[in-house]
């Protein structure tokens, strides 16, 4: 497993071993023994959740709050994705910047979002299957969310506005202040 810093505080690339041969290819997607000794300050992830997409939909932007925080560890299993982490900590050097990165059943590159973030992504193949690990329990009544279009944000999210498909929940979030 390699680890590779993103300029956002405590967002990480994860690459883990990946053997090819004449078969086909063989993934470590997560050794649990392996990522404690190289994040030891990292919670163990209690919950992994996975979600199917179809090309232009746009989930986000999401992070639970307080107690209810979570660290994600997003996969994406099959096809490709945009995967977006939004430095959402008030004290933080890099609050309200943004990464991307291209997430794909190809790539197998993994982002480590960090507690205090907020998540989306947006597909970009016809289909997308994602797995996320996530540290703590879902508490519907913490979720808190912005706008995927912000301007004070920016994010280029790789698709047509026309292309965009949003849940309901996700059209009525608000903006920054």
């Amino acid at each position: 497993m390699n680890i590779i810093e993103t300029p956002l505080l405590d967002c990480k690339i994860i690459e883990p071993v990946v053997f090819k041969d004449a078969r086909g290819k063989f993934c470590i997607a997560f050794d649990s023994i392996a990522f404690a000794k190289a994040l030891p300050q990292q919670a163990a992830f209690i919950t992994i959740n996975e979600s199917t997409s179809s090309y232009g939909v746009l989930r986000g932007l999401h992070a639970q709050k307080a107690d209810a925080a979570q660290t994600k560890l997003i996969r994406c299993v099959q096809g490709r994705i945009l995967d977006v982490a939004v430095d959402f900590r008030p004290d933080s050097p890099t609050y309200l910047k943004h990464f991307t990165i291209e997430l794909s059943g190809d790539n197998h590159k993994q982002l480590l979002v960090p507690r205090g973030f907020l998540h989306g992504f947006s597909v970009l193949s016809e289909t997308a299957i994602v797995n996320y690990q996530v540290d703590n329990a879902y508490q519907p009544e913490m979720e808190v969310g912005l706008r995927y279009d912000d301007p004070k944000l920016n994010i280029d999210w790789q698709l047509p506005e026309e292309d965009m498909i949003l849940s309901e929940k996700d059209e009525k979030l608000g903006f920054l202040k």
